[in-house]
This record gives C-alpha cells, structure tokens and sequence, in this order.
C-alpha cells in the first residue's frame, strides 16, 4: 500500500518538471490549488463539495489525470500544540483510503493557521462575506501548497 509521507521525504520520489497538488480536506468542501510544473508558486485550482468518499475519490483521481499531478499535499489539521485533532486522523484515514486508489505518493503539510490566514488576507482586502465563502477552501489550499513547495525549496538549496 502506498502511504502517506513527510514533504521532506517527497523530494526523491517527484520527476523534474512535474505538478503537484494541494488539498484541504474539510467537512463540507476539499478545496484544491496547483503548482506549476517548476513547482514554485502554488494557485487555487477550485473547490469541490464534500460528498461520499468514493465520490470523492474518484473526482479527486480525475483532477489528478487531468492535470498530470506527480505528487499530492494534504493539510493536516494538527491542533495548537502540534498533536492530532480528531480532524487530522479523519484526514489520515482519508489519506490512507485514498493511498489504495493512487500510486502517487501523498505527503502531510501542517495546516494550523491556514483558512484563519487566508480569510484575515480576503478581510483586509475587503472581499465580501459571499466572495469568501467562494474562494476561501481554495485558497487555504494554495497557502498549504505553497508553504510545502517553499519547503521543498529549501532542501533542494541545502543539497
């Protein structure tokens, strides 16, 4: 079985020149973000209503072949002091589900912080409560690939 891993330990397992994903996974929406294929900069893809995990799944894996993602990056929602919530083992069991139905390998980011970042950046841009009800998943989700592509970043300049 195909399990979920550290961004740390993604590194050696993506080609050159090859997207990744991000995810975040909550109870009413999966909000999704690209990176291009440099992977640099992270941008909101959309949103998907939360339906039956088989459901799920399966629009997850067309998103997966449409844009020819190498990798995926689920946030993980860790409470204030770094341990898992009984959201982040929701997001492990969907993971691990979800590692049965690819082969791509699945890497956790830490997620705290993420959808309270993005909504103070919208209010401060004075985008309306409908608009960020909208892109708001999204964006979470781009700000979760973001922080993993910045990391990967890192390492490769250490090497």
């Amino acid at each position: 079985m195909n399990r979920p891993i550290a961004v740390e330990n993604l590194a050696e397992r993506l080609p050159p020149k090859a997207r990744l994903i991000g995810i975040d996974l909550g109870t009413r929406t999966i909000g999704l973000a690209l990176s291009d294929v440099e992977r640099r900069l992270a941008s909101p893809l959309k949103t998907l209503p939360r339906t039956a995990f088989q459901k799920d799944a399966d629009a997850l894996l067309a998103i997966f072949a449409e844009f020819e993602i190498a990798a995926v990056v689920l946030g993980l929602p860790l409470d204030l002091e770094g341990r898992d919530s009984p959201r982040a083992q929701s997001t492990r069991a969907f993971a691990r589900n979800l590692a049965t139905r690819t082969d791509l390998p699945i890497a956790y980011w830490d997620e705290r912080f993420s959808t309270a970042v993005v909504l103070r950046s919208l209010i401060e841009n004075d985008v309306s409560r409908a608009r960020r009800a909208e892109v708001v998943d999204k964006m979470a989700a781009a700000y979760i690939l973001q922080g993993a592509l910045d990391r990967l970043q890192a390492l490769d300049s250490d090497l």
